[in-house]
């Protein structure tokens, strides 16, 4: 499931006290570094900003997913994280999947776009498996994309 981050749990992310609510590994850094720059961003907090992804069976927060509003020229970015205790259970496939359908809703998105490091396969089958398609490669980095029906022939 996927649900806004609340004022509460970024204040607890930031300042390290945690919550009976969260898996034990969580955040993770990358939660950490997201929770720091809302303040400056938002609009990261909007109808189509970052979510924590909440596992079903314990209701425990065990990543977190977001969108890099606003888009631009009808792209948007993606980013996501589970936490490792929690990591080879579709989550993060299953989450992106959801957060790049919801985007694509938006009238100004067409593209939705993520980069990972070639380093890092598990993320890269995320992509894959969440219907994501590698359209360049640039050093270590893949960039993937999903776009609209209507936009997918150009």
């Amino acid at each position: 499931m996927l649900r806004p981050w609340s004022a509460v749990e970024i204040a607890a992310v930031l300042d390290g006290t945690g919550s009976a609510h969260w898996a034990d590994d969580f955040p993770a850094e990358g939660d950490r570094v997201i929770a720091g720059l809302f303040e400056q961003h938002p609009a990261w907090l909007g109808e189509h900003g970052h979510r924590l992804i909440i596992e079903r069976d314990s209701d425990l927060v065990v990543g977190s997913i977001g969108l890099f509003w606003p888009p631009s020229e009808g792209t948007v970015e993606i980013g996501y994280g589970i936490v490792a205790s929690r990591r080879g259970r579709g989550y993060a496939s299953e989450a992106t999947r959801a957060l790049a359908d919801f985007a694509l809703t938006a009238s100004d998105v067409h593209t939705v776009v993520a980069s990972v490091e070639l380093s890092n396969p598990a993320s890269v089958r995320v992509l894959e498996k969440a219907g994501f398609h590698r359209w360049a490669t640039e050093g270590n980095l893949a960039h993937f994309r999903t776009a609209r029906p209507d936009r997918r022939e150009r």
